[in-house]
């Protein structure tokens, strides 16, 4: 359960919505993104008038947090387990989300996979599940959703991309291009509903501890290899409160925490020439398993 974090939010805002979709929902900011969500329908004595669509692979866990929400706050959970890597089940997922109707709704695309490591020495079946879930996925997951929600006149789609989107990374190649992929097309996304009520918003959270690390790292290497220093995280609570911050306001993209958008604005405002100097200095060498 995410603390209480001192942010005074506009809750009238959030009557709006009665389904809630979210993906990669078992752990870290999609699970925090479902507390989240419930616990402001609850103050608002809504909880029981809305509805979860939880979306991840481990049904184990999706049913424990469903357990969880319905017990504390009420609210309906459908528990949709399903391999986003798998065409086959993505086909099954799509007919379902096709015949979900809500007065309102919100997708959160929040799936995503991780490799760190020289891409010549990659596993081409890890390369086609990252693309599979981290950009074939959730396209596929919004167009399927669209169509309700502009006949819904009212929808809010919030894009979980990274500040890796806005810099190539090297040892993170995939992943950061794949990032770079969803907040283009949530900007292309964005202008294109620009008309309806219908919102897209990025979220570009730095490195966090949700476990993504540890899905990333190959096997034999150890922690050490993980390219980020520790003044670099930032909490899940904070991505989480900053992303449904700028939902409520509208916002194209959202960097969480101060650091983050100092960092994003250093790196949208520089050379290339100078990005590539200090990715090619950076610490890059894997550290075998002890």
């Amino acid at each position: 359960m995410l603390a209480n974090s001192g942010i005074t939010w506009d809750d009238s805002r959030m009557s709006c919505f009665s389904t809630v979709v979210i993906t990669g929902a078992s752990s870290g900011f999609g699970k925090a993104f479902a507390y989240r969500v419930a616990e402001f329908w609850s103050r608002q004595s809504r909880a029981k008038d809305t509805r979860f669509v939880l979306i991840a692979r481990s049904e184990d866990k999706l049913q424990a947090l469903a357990d969880e929400l319905i017990g504390r706050y009420g609210c309906e959970v459908l528990v949709w387990p399903c391999d986003l890597a798998d065409a086959a089940a993505r086909s099954e997922l799509q007919q379902k989300l096709s015949a979900l109707q809500s007065e309102w709704m919100m997708l959160i695309n929040n799936a995503g996979l991780g490799d760190y490591g020289e891409f010549c020495t990659s596993e081409p079946e890890r390369n086609r599940r990252m693309i599979e879930v981290n950009m074939t996925a959730l396209v596929e997951i919004t167009r399927t959703m669209l169509p309700a929600m502009q006949a819904a006149k009212n929808g809010y789609i919030l894009n979980v991309a990274s500040l890796a989107a806005d810099i190539a990374i090297p040892d993170f190649a995939m992943y950061a291009a794949s990032k770079a992929f969803v907040a283009s097309f949530s900007e292309a996304l964005r202008i294109e509903l620009g008309k309806t009520q219908v919102h897209v918003t990025a979220v570009c959270p730095g490195p966090s501890h949700t476990g993504f690390g540890d899905v990333a790292r190959r096997t034999g290497k150890s922690k050490k290899e993980v390219p980020f220093r520790k003044w670099f995280y930032t909490s899940v609570e904070c991505v989480v409160d900053s992303a449904f911050r700028a939902v409520l306001a509208n916002t194209p993209r959202c960097y969480p925490s101060l650091k983050i958008r100092l960092v994003g604005l250093f790196v949208r405002n520089s050379p290339l020439w100078l990005l590539r100097l200090i990715m090619s200095s950076r610490p890059r060498k894997a550290v075998p398993a002890e």
